[in-house]
């Protein structure tokens, strides 16, 4: 991990005018301070909230951590270091609550970085799409912090150090996916018919490259043809993703990201569940 980079926040992590002196430093209080703010849009059975459809429907299309925190500051003036109930929480998905676990991790010195992959702790047999957060421990290792389940599920083993083989990083599973060792058929979204395959590991592949690159998306934005659903790859496809599967270095992964075939251009679609196809002109890196 890039110390510096993985410090500096982005346009999307960027907290703004948070004041951060009243906030712990310790990794585990962060990601539990994060789980108290956020309710991930599938949780209304397992908290017994019914969600408006509004909040359903539009918090998770916030695509920067000042608009999440603008929306926690209108749904209640307790600081934010207090568990919420879940009406004044902020209605996500595990991209939020990795990113903003990211924004204050570096806020308060930690370097962290969101993670792009697939989960196999939610759905037996299955690789869920789904984001966690990679940061730097105080014993110097690198960790995977995932704030989603910090409470509230039964997982076996500690949410601030999630196994590489439960969470794993997207060119992990692509290489799986090539090498026969798993089914592409088995990766992606579990409760959506057809928002799986081999092209959705890919569009994987090219989100957490981003990431990596400092342009944190939302899950369901893309750029070319290929990210959209059950589009067949060609051989140069095929070829780009297994660059950046196969890639070790900061390094690599910003010569990759130079590539036209990799990059995110300045105009994305974002392919939105619920309010449609938008065209999104994205911040000036």
């Amino acid at each position: 991990m890039n110390e510096d980079f993985s410090l500096r926040q982005t346009p999307y992590s960027d907290p703004g005018d948070l004041d951060t002196r009243g906030l712990p430093h310790e990794p585990h209080r962060l990601a539990a301070m994060v789980r108290g703010l956020i309710i991930h849009r599938g949780e209304s059975g397992l908290l017994g909230y019914a969600m408006p459809e509004e909040r359903l429907h539009r918090d998770a299309e916030s695509r920067y951590v000042t608009e999440i925190l603008r929306i926690l500051r209108e749904r209640g003036d307790t600081p934010l270091t207090e568990r919420r109930a879940p009406g004044g929480r902020f209605v996500g998905t595990c991209r939020d609550f990795s990113l903003l676990l990211c924004s204050l991790l570096r806020a308060t010195g930690t370097p962290a970085r969101p993670r792009c992959g697939f989960a196999t702790y939610f759905v037996d047999d299955w690789y869920e799409d789904h984001w966690v957060t990679e940061y730097r421990a105080p014993d110097g290792g690198l960790r995977l912090a995932d704030a989603q389940v910090l409470s509230g599920y039964d997982v076996p083993f500690d949410p601030m150090d999630v196994p590489r083989d439960a969470f794993l990083v997207a060119g992990d599973v692509w290489r799986a996916c090539r090498q026969g060792r798993v089914d592409p058929r088995t990766c992606g979204f579990s409760a959506g018919e057809g928002l799986r395959g081999l092209w959705f590991v890919r569009g994987n592949v090219l989100r957490d490259l981003a990431a990596l690159n400092g342009v944190e998306l939302l899950p369901w934005d893309g750029w070319d043809p290929q990210l959209r659903k059950d589009a067949p790859l060609c051989a140069d496809d095929l070829a780009a993703a297994d660059a950046v599967a196969a890639a070790r270095s900061g390094d690599d992964r910003r010569r990759l990201f130079a590539d036209p075939r990799l990059t995110v251009p300045a105009e994305i679609t974002s392919y939105t569940p619920y309010l449609g196809d938008r065209r999104v002109t994205l911040p000036v890196r």
